[in-house]
């Protein structure tokens, strides 16, 4: 279990590493009115969308092997987890605000593909990829990770 804790960690580090550069790839992309390029810019999204969707898999994983996370809930119940800001963040809002954006980044990519407009495929990729950022980082487990 501490290999695939090690992985979720260590692979966090790159992935909002490549989704903030792919979030700020899309905004100077806009700003800039260009356009928008299969060897730069798709590929910066779709790595993005990969290395999510790759956190989002070793994430699951650690969920029912970890004791912070499924274990916690069925072993003391909902309520006592609930009532407690350091177990409810491992075992409810870290999951679950997590899931909520790397939905919006799939989405994000999903929609940008409908587009034929350079302005439109980095609009699409800025607000989707850029919420799904927010809101990862919103529910980090920082104090755990940093030690």
């Amino acid at each position: 279990m501490e290999i695939l804790q090690n992985a979720h960690s260590y692979l966090a580090y790159v992935a909002l590493a490549v989704l903030f550069i792919a979030v700020a790839n899309a905004i100077l992309g806009l700003a800039g009115n260009k356009m928008f390029t299969l060897e730069k810019d798709f590929r910066i999204s779709l790595f993005a969308l990969i290395l999510v969707h790759l956190q989002l898999l070793l994430g699951v994983a650690l969920y029912f092997v970890s004791s912070n996370g499924f274990y916690a809930i069925q072993e003391f119940g909902m309520g006592v987890v609930g009532k407690n800001p350091a177990a409810r963040l491992l075992a409810l809002e870290h999951p679950l605000i997590n899931i909520i954006g790397i939905v919006l980044i799939t989405i994000g990519w999903s929609r940008h593909k409908k587009f034929m407009e350079g302005n439109r495929k980095f609009r699409t990729i800025a607000i989707f990829y850029g919420l799904g950022l927010v809101l990862i980082l919103s529910r980090i487990p920082w104090g755990q990770w940093f030690n």
